[in-house]
């Protein structure tokens, strides 16, 4: 016996209570732009890669210092295992949020700051008071005042979007008071934090727009305050007439030392690298081999390949900053922006150009890749915000209009 044709039933149509639930699942899982999710894998490659290296390079000097091995890596994945979910959560924030932060936000780091410099909870490590103990925590205030910076910047160019062509009621302000919070780093005699975030705050004016005639006064003074600091200390001094003189060109000088052992370790890479974890630079021949000079390390275990794939992943960095600047909305999303790209990627072209020679000695890291957890958590946590003002809020729309159009063509078919 045959068996009928089966009738094709027609396709239910979606009631407004499973619509608005779709809708709300859309938001959940929303498709993003490509420009999020760019700066979003390349964010989170680069610090996958940081903790293999920083394994790689601390080993001896873990073992030396804590009596472990693992102790140093082990302490930065922690680090990273909490600050990639604050820099997600950051990420799903809105701009109100961070914009009613950045003055308290502001005002708690450079207390804390204050804290590291006036009173005896300051500690020196490399000639730099820079880092604040309390208890058994210990971390860098000077970090939090760049997040702090970033904030106060996007909220301070939405209130003055106005005046920022008037110097005097538009950019002195900002100057002032951002200059403040970088003069009590500079305080702690940290220069390269210091050339960093003033960086940072002249760099995103330019980037949003502020003419440079306006900042060739603060640039002027800023030069002027880096020499008077650099000639006021004597370990400076020598570090710079070395560097510019012909010292650093014999072997063994005490001022010149990370840097030639940077060279060497570089030198021996060759072009593929001697594999990852035989450094013979990071058995106590190369200083911070795990932190400020973790790039030497870099091109000797992975070679001037390995070298070149870290500076694309950070020119990779770059043009997801630079698309997410180009296609910003408001005022305070191009400000916190432009600010994090000159802070992030600035401070890895110093960071590379200390290793490469290029530079003096500045002592920063390099971002998401050089051990450090205050810099590795500030660092995560400004690229959240940045994400947060990278989402697409259209997205949710597109998805519900796209499974709209897939449920009608699946209903056409049956019908056929």
């Amino acid at each position: 016996m045959a068996t009928p044709p089966r009738t094709p039933r027609p396709a239910k149509a979606d009631t407004p209570g499973v619509s608005a639930a779709r809708i709300k699942l859309g938001r959940v899982f929303r498709v993003e732009s490509k420009d999020y999710f760019l700066l979003l894998g390349t964010t989170l490659f680069l610090v996958v890669f940081g903790l293999v290296m920083v394994l790689s390079s601390s080993l001896v000097e873990s073992n030396l210092e804590d009596g472990g091995f693992l102790v140093q890596a082990t302490r930065q994945g922690l680090y990273a295992l909490f600050g990639i979910p604050i820099m997600l959560i950051a990420s799903r924030m809105p701009e109100t949020l961070w914009m009613r932060l950045a003055w308290p936000v502001l005002v708690v780091s450079c207390a804390l700051q204050l804290l590291v410099v006036a009173t005896p909870l300051g500690i020196t490590v490399g000639g730099n008071t820079n880092w604040l103990a309390i208890g058994p925590v210990q971390f860098q205030p000077s970090e939090l005042i760049k997040v702090a910076l970033v904030m106060w910047l996007g909220l301070i160019v939405t209130k003055k979007q106005a005046l920022l062509g008037d110097f005097t009621h538009g950019i002195l302000p900002i100057l002032l008071v951002g200059g403040g919070a970088i003069g009590l780093v500079l305080l702690g005699g940290d220069l390269g934090t210091v050339i960093i975030m003033g960086a940072m705050l002249l760099g995103a004016l330019f980037l949003i727009g502020v003419r440079l005639r306006l900042l060739v006064l603060p640039i002027f003074a800023a030069v002027i305050v880096f020499v008077v600091v650099a000639v006021s200390s004597d370990s400076r001094m020598r570090r710079l007439t070395a560097f510019f003189g012909e010292a650093c060109t014999k072997y063994d000088i005490e001022d010149c030392w990370q840097i030639q052992h940077g060279t060497f370790a570089l030198a021996s890479g060759g072009i593929f690298g001697v594999g990852l974890g035989n450094s013979a630079a990071k058995w106590s021949w190369l200083p911070a081999a795990d932190n400020d000079f973790i790039f030497a390390i870099i091109g000797e275990e992975l070679g001037l390949i390995g070298s070149f794939v870290v500076i694309g992943l950070f020119v990779v960095l770059a043009v997801a900053f630079g698309r997410v600047l180009q296609a910003a909305r408001s005022p305070f999303a191009k400000a916190t922006t432009a600010a994090v790209l000159v802070w992030i990627i600035g401070q890895a072209c110093v960071n590379i150009g200390v290793v490469l020679g290029v530079f003096p000695v500045l002592g920063v890291p390099l971002p998401l890749v050089s051990a450090g957890g205050t810099a590795l958590l500030t660092t995560l946590f400004a690229i959240g915000i940045v994400l947060s003002v990278a989402r697409d809020p259209e997205a949710p729309v597109r998805a519900a209009a796209r499974l709209a159009a897939r449920k009608a063509r699946a209903g056409e078919r049956l019908a056929g």
